[in-house]
C-alpha cells in the first residue's frame, strides 16, 4: 500500500497539464478562481478512472479514428499551452487568459488529458497490495488516489498564487517560462511517443 501511494505522490506531483494549469489559473487569477478550476479537474480525474476502470478507455483507444482524434486533441492543447507558457516573456503566465478557466474547462481537461489515462492505466493495474478482493483493493485505490490528489492539486494552486505575489526578476521570470514550457513539451513527446 505504501508502495501505491509513493507511485502516486511521484505521478501526480510531476509536471502535467492538470497541475500546470492549475497553477496558471492561480498566478493569473488567485486562489478564489481557481477552486472551480481544481473542482472540474478533480470531476474528471476521477471520471477517467472510472473509464480505465471499467474497461470503457481500452476500448475506445482501440478504434483508430477516435484514438486519432483524442491524441491530436491532446497534443494540440499541449503545444498551445507549452506555447502560450514560452511566450509569456518576462511575466509569470504559465496561461494566459482573460477570465478564469472554470470546472468545465478542468473536466474537459482531463478527459483528453494523456498523462491522466496512464497513470490511471499504470496505478489501477498493478501494485497489488489486497490479496484476491479486487473491488476492496480498487476501492483503497482511489480513496488514496484521492486523499493525495486534493492537497496536491491546492498545493500547485497555491504555488501559481504565490508566484503572482512575488517580485521576481525578468530574467528569473523567463526561466521560470521555459521551464514550464519545457516540461509541457516533454509530456506531448510522452504522449506521442506512448501511441507508436
Amino acid at each position: 500500500m505504501l508502495q501505491f501511494a509513493l507511485a502516486v505522490f511521484f505521478l501526480i506531483v510531476t509536471p502535467g497539464p492538470g497541475v500546470l494549469s492549475t497553477a496558471g489559473v492561480g498566478a493569473a487569477f488567485g486562489f478564489r478562481a481557481g477552486l472551480a478550476y481544481v473542482m472540474g479537474l478533480f470531476v474528471g480525474n476521477n471520471t477517467v478512472a472510472t473509464l480505465v476502470l471499467t474497461g470503457i478507455a481500452a476500448i475506445a483507444f482501440t478504434v483508430p479514428w477516435l484514438r486519432g482524434v483524442l491524441l491530436v486533441a491532446s497534443v494540440l492543447y499541449l503545444l498551445w499551452l507549452a506555447w502560450r507558457i514560452a511566450r509569456a516573456g518576462a511575466k509569470i503566465g504559465f496561461i494566459a487568459a482573460q477570465k478564469p478557466l472554470g470546472f468545465w474547462n478542468g473536466l474537459s481537461l482531463q478527459l483528453i488529458n494523456p498523462k491522466a489515462y496512464v497513470v490511471h492505466t499504470t496505478l489501477f493495474s498493478g501494485f497489488g497490495f489486497f490479496g484476491s478482493n479486487i473491488v476492496m483493493e480498487t476501492v483503497l485505490k482511489l480513496l488514496i488516489m484521492n486523499l493525495i490528489w486534493i492537497p496536491l492539486h491546492l498545493a500547485w494552486l497555491w504555488a501559481g498564487v504565490s508566484l503572482r505575489r512575488m517580485d521576481l526578476s525578468a530574467r528569473t521570470q523567463s526561466r521560470v517560462n521555459f521551464a514550464m514550457a519545457l516540461s509541457m513539451l516533454v509530456v506531448v513527446g510522452l504522449a506521442l511517443i506512448s501511441q507508436v
